[in-house]
Parts: structure tokens; sequence; C-alpha cells
């Protein structure tokens, strides 16, 4: 620790935290007598406000919501990556009660991610035409973090990459590199091997996980941690249907934007699971 002068005591002192002054009074302040940070600073507000900006002329009024709404996505797409991937580095590394927290922060914004669609319903089929041939080819299909998220979820497909029109080099490296990279089953097989028991074959894991589920008083961490596993694939297939019913409130049948199926491809990937064996264990208790 480092040692403080003597006029560590003095008022106006700043120690470590830069920002913190101490008034007269005695009471600790903060403002101006610190940095010069401000909240917009901080934030990058002027260039985070500035990034709406509509295609349609003139103006489609409901096109400012379209895009806020879908920057907003992205924003959490980009925190749920950051706390599933430290889940899943420290459930490699043997852990069991950070990364059930960071999954279970994950769930309460998946659970944002889903109530959104509440205030894209408040758009009209009628004023979503106004724009939505400007949007064309550019689809949510396209959206690199959410494959990155589904793949570092454990529903990897190495395909896509080359399926997917549009991508930056940066971003197809991204993909990759989420392909080529563990899972988060990946992380939990290891928590698993770590606690002593057996994941080579199917076999030994399903005895594994009926050891677990058959002595919560010993096996607790692990079976909260699948249970954390669990909610976090059912949250992520609520929001693809929620997203499937959006769309067909929205454009019906229709083609989407990016040539996909629309509604169609979006009712397929409703039954996809992260973590099968964890549901078929459902089955077998």
């Amino acid at each position: 620790m480092r040692e403080r002068s003597g006029g560590a005591s003095q008022p106006g002192y700043r120690g470590d935290m830069g920002q913190r002054s101490i008034s007269r009074d005695g009471a600790p302040s903060f403002g101006e007598q610190g940095g010069k940070l401000t909240y917009g600073g901080y934030l990058r507000l002027p260039e985070l406000l500035s990034a709406q900006v509509p295609e349609s002329q003139p103006p489609a009024h409901d096109e400012l919501l379209f895009i806020t709404i879908h920057q907003v996505y992205e924003l959490w797409f980009q925190l749920i990556l950051a706390e599933l991937t430290d889940a899943r580095d420290r459930m490699l590394a043997g852990e069991t009660y950070l990364p059930r927290l960071r999954l279970e922060r994950c769930l309460t914004v998946q659970g944002v991610l889903e109530r959104q669609v509440d205030v894209i319903d408040t758009m009209t089929p009628q004023d979503f035409l106004e724009f939505r041939t400007k949007l064309a080819p550019a689809s949510g299909f396209q959206s690199v973090q959410f494959r990155e998220i589904e793949f570092l979820s454990g529903l990897k497909d190495p395909g896509f990459p080359a399926r997917f029109r549009g991508l930056t080099g940066d971003e197809r490296e991204r993909l990759l590199r989420r392909l080529a990279e563990p899972s988060l089953w990946d992380g939990f097989l290891a928590v698993l091997r770590h606690a002593g028991f057996e994941v080579g074959s199917d076999s030994d894991r399903f005895t594994s996980y009926a050891t677990i589920a058959g002595d919560r008083e010993r096996y607790g961490p692990l079976w909260d941690l699948a249970e954390a596993l669990i909610a976090h694939d059912q949250s992520w297939a609520l929001w693809r249907a929620r997203h499937v019913l959006m769309a067909e409130r929205q454009i019906g049948t229709k083609t989407g934007t990016g040539g996909s199926a629309g509604g169609a491809y979006l009712r397929s990937r409703v039954e996809l699971r992260f973590y099968p064996e964890l549901w078929e264990l459902r089955s077998r208790l």
C-alpha cells in the first residue's frame, strides 16, 4: 500500500481516486475539483446520438424508432458477449459461482431484449412499409454479434460465414474465432471434469448429470450452474419466438429484406437449443 505524507489529512487533498476531494467541512465532494470528465464525454453521447441516420426521403416517422431499437439490441449483444465470454473462461478454470452470476445477468438483459419487441409493435405495417424498401438487402440475419452469441453458447454453424453476405474482414475473423474457441458447453463440461465427473461419452455424461440432479445438497453449485445454462437457452428461444410474431405482425409471409424466407425462416429456428443434453435430462429424471 502506498504511504501517504502528512498532507493527506489537509483539506483539498486528492488521493488515488483523482476526482475525489475533501470539502472544508470534511465531507467528500465531487466535481470540478477533480478531472475534466463529463457525463456526455464519458458516454460519448455526441457520437452515440449522431448514429441514428434515417435513409428514407422524405423521412418516414417510424424509421428513427426502427434504427434506435436495433442499435440498442447491438449494445445489449455486446454486453451479453462480454458476460458470456467471462462465464465461459471461468468455467474452463473450474469456477461455478461467478459464471452463474454472469449467466443470471444475461438472463435479465435477455428479458429486456424480449420486451423491446413491444416497442417495435407500436409501429403499424403501413408505417413500416414507408421505409422497408430502403433496408434491402440489410437484415437482422446479418447481425454478427447475434451469431457470435449463438456460437459462444454452443450453437455453432461452420458454414454460416461462407453464406453470410457483406461481411467485413474483421467480422469474418470474429465469427471464425468464435467457431474455433471453446463454447459455454465446453466450459460446463470442464467444470464437471474439475469436480471429478466423467464426461467422455454420452453415457458418462448422463450418469454424471443424474448423480448431480439426485444429490443437490452435495452438488448444489453444479446443479445451479446447469439451471442457469438452461435459463439462458430458454430465454434465447423465447426471444426467437417473440421475434417471429413481431415479423409476421409487420410483414406477414413476405420475404425478408435480406432475402431470407422471412417469418418461415425465423420459425424454423425457434426449436433450436444450445444444450440439448440438459433438456433431455428432464425426460430421464
